[in-house]
């Protein structure tokens, strides 16, 4: 829930910026946003998993994507 909502700031301090680009206190809100939210993203993927299927990385050969387990198969307790 906590990356929704950084997300959504982050997207709301974009649209404001684009409009007021001069906005010093906005822009450095913006980036401890963004900072945050990858911060949130990276603890959520390290506990379970990707949250998408397009990583920050090459992928390797072979393709392993489907040799992974399913997100009902993985025990989160």
């Amino acid at each position: 829930m906590m990356i929704m909502a950084e997300e959504f700031t982050a997207v709301e301090f974009n649209l404001y910026l684009d409009t007021h680009p001069d906005d010093r206190k906005a822009l450095d809100d913006y980036n401890q946003t963004v900072k945050r939210l990858a911060e949130l993203k990276q603890q959520y993927e390290k506990k379970y998993g990707p949250l998408t299927n397009f990583g920050y990385v090459p992928s390797e050969y072979p393709w392993r994507w489907v040799e992974e387990p399913w997100p009902w198969e993985i025990n989160f307790a």
